[in-house]
């Protein structure tokens, strides 16, 4: 009897969800590239839903304490994570020892949003245009050069290339690229892989110069060459992709009308017009594509950071 209530409860309230406010966690900085793309999202979810939709800033452990706070929050579809898949669920397996959650048993899969790229950027008085000259500029330096990164996909961009092209410059962590903006302006870091959506405006604005996209094909509107053609490393693919979580034992209608909302959201042309604007691209999908999806971005990140030597920490 007490579960056939529960249940009966539970069916209640996914008939007049939402009832109340919302709120999407992001595990990254107000004001970074991944803040961006959570609010645009959850501002379109909260005027297809007719309730306000809260963003809340949990930045720490690259994406994972957001996603940690989502795992522990009551599963009744009114705390959201929308993150990087690729950065809290599937690489930081292996840059950290330990995780405080489960990847696939504490979430469940709603939706899949977008995908997008980074831009290896240096400061333009450095006088490097190509990935050749950047590389032949580092070799002298050895461990003296140096580089920052704020998320995963960043850190095994630099590493894989640092890998291949047998480099020695030394990683230096920032909450995200933003932070690394002075130090790079400065010259105090030599180069730094960064998000499409800070990257761009960095480029169109002259303050920084890309040198190459990490997404294997050229993409569209950027005269950048991909890293596997610029820097003669073929594997190099590298493009975060975006989704929608809830925690663990969500009810499947609530996880049905985020995922109905969430899939209206990509299809929109106000959609197309943010992509276009931070070169992103849309990747849409259910929960059903999302649950695929997971296990094979995750096997993908342990061949990707052991090619690229990551030691986790």
């Amino acid at each position: 009897m007490a579960a056939a209530l529960s249940a009966t409860c539970i069916a209640a309230q996914a008939q007049i969800y939402p009832a109340r406010e919302m709120k999407v966690v992001v595990g990254l900085p107000a004001g970074s590239g991944g803040d961006v793309i959570a609010r645009y999202y959850a501002d379109q979810l909260s005027k297809l839903s007719g309730k306000a939709v809260i963003v809340e800033n949990k930045p720490g452990m690259i994406l994972s304490l957001g996603a940690d706070a989502v795992a522990k929050a009551p599963p009744d579809g009114y705390t959201i994570l929308i993150t990087s898949v690729t950065s809290s669920h599937a690489a930081n397996l292996y840059n950290f020892k330990k995780l405080p959650y489960d990847p696939i048993k504490d979430f469940t899969p709603v939706a899949l949003l977008q995908r997008s790229y980074f831009i290896l950027m240096v400061r333009p008085e450095s006088g490097w245009t190509t990935v050749a000259q950047l590389t032949a500029a580092m070799k002298p330096k050895g461990a003296r050069a140096s580089y920052g990164y704020g998320s995963p996909p960043a850190l095994a961009s630099a590493e894989l290339y640092k890998a291949r092209a047998a480099l020695q410059a030394v990683g230096i962590p920032y909450r995200s690229s933003v932070n690394a903006l002075p130090q790079m302006l400065s010259g105090e870091l030599d180069f730094q892989f960064i998000d499409s959506t800070q990257g761009t405006p960095l480029l169109e604005g002259g303050r920084l110069r890309g040198l190459a996209v990490t997404s294997r094909e050229r993409v569209s509107g950027v005269d950048l060459p991909p890293m596997a053609e610029a820097a003669g490393i073929p594997e190099f693919d590298i493009a975060p992709t975006w989704g929608v979580f809830l925690p663990a034992g969500a009810p499947a209608p609530v996880v049905a009308r985020l995922e109905s909302w969430f899939g209206e959201i990509v299809e929109m042309d106000a959609t197309r017009r943010f992509l276009s604007n931070s070169h992103g691209a849309p990747f849409p999908g259910g929960a059903k594509e999302l649950a695929d999806f997971l296990p094979k971005e995750i096997k993908k990140w342990e061949e990707l950071s052991s090619l690229a030597k990551i030691e986790p920490q």
